[in-house]
């Protein structure tokens, strides 16, 4: 029915003959089923899916059979990481008269993970966890990288210890020496001025790309996002009751972090678990207007 249709791409040939390193689609949307713990439903994705074009000659690539394969993956039970790879080896067989022979995906996507508030047993709400993959297969070696990032409060080790130090010279203030003191007393003035000055905190982001190996059975993003809460210790809550607040607040006076603390121990805890981690951080200040941030890399670490 269409064999008079003109065919652009197969029948005519590049005037400009130069390989192009990467040629396809961007931000296709797509549901993907992943299997992360905690994490029901098909995710959004928004993928970007290419080939490379080596042959000099080849007018254009065939981006329809592409995104079939896409769609074809999207219908899958569960997508693990063998499946990405499968992908790349039909987009680069199917481009065979294109000479292509290096193929890369990218999905952009986010779980959402129910979350229990810290001391309400009965209360829990939804958290989103921003998730980017990166699958590669060139010249027959395959790749595949995960970024996933967290949100945490970061309460300023300086501005704590200012704090302390004008309520310690108000409680001078209020009680000279010698007066008997007792500690009820104490209570007392702590609970109508500990708040004389307090430090300042925000909401911050830690974002922490992997490697995950190709033997891979599934992603382990959670697992990963887990591990990373964990180790900053003040993750930031859903839904909360005072009992809640009050061991948020706990949290984050017994957690105070510089931007270069974060990164730093991100980048210990999970060092040896993971190949080529990398660990960018930044706290959204509530002092300035502008961003405080730290990078941190196994790459750098192991130069040093």
């Amino acid at each position: 029915m269409n064999k008079d249709l003109p065919d652009v791409a197969s029948n005519e040939t590049s005037a400009i003959r130069t390989p192009l390193e990467w040629v396809g689609m961007s931000r296709i949307d797509l549901p993907l089923q992943l299997s992360e713990p905690g994490c029901p439903g098909p995710v959004h994705a928004v993928v970007d899916a290419l080939v490379n074009l080596p042959g000099v000659t080849v007018k254009g690539i065939h981006m329809s059979r592409i995104y079939s394969m896409l769609d074809q993956t999207s219908r899958l039970e569960t997508v693990v990481p063998g499946d990405l790879r499968t992908l790349l080896e039909r987009m680069i067989d199917s481009h065979q008269d294109c000479h292509t022979d290096g193929a890369r995906v990218a999905l952009e996507f986010s779980l959402l993970s129910r979350r229990p508030a810290l001391r309400s047993s009965d209360l829990a709400g939804w958290k989103a966890y921003p998730v980017q993959l990166e699958a590669r297969l060139e010249r027959g070696s395959f790749s595949l990288s995960a970024s996933v990032q967290v949100e945490y409060s970061s309460t300023c080790p300086c501005s704590a210890a200012l704090s302390r130090q004008l309520i310690a010279d108000g409680f001078r203030s209020a009680f000279p020496e010698d007066t008997g003191l007792k500690s009820e007393d104490v209570a007392v003035w702590l609970e109508q001025h500990a708040t004389l000055a307090t430090p300042h905190s925000q909401r911050s982001e830690a974002c922490v790309s992997v490697n995950i190996p190709a033997s891979a059975r599934d992603f382990g993003l959670m697992a990963l996002i887990d591990q990373i809460e964990a180790i900053l210790a003040t993750p930031v809550q859903t839904a909360v009751k005072r009992v809640d607040e009050q061991a948020f607040a706990s949290l984050n006076g017994q957690n105070l972090m510089y931007v270069e603390d974060a990164a730093r121990r991100i980048q210990s805890a999970l060092s040896g678990r993971y190949d080529n981690l990398h660990t960018h951080v930044r706290h959204l200040e509530s002092l300035h207007s502008h961003d405080a941030v730290a990078t941190a890399s196994a790459e750098y670490q192991g130069s040093r």
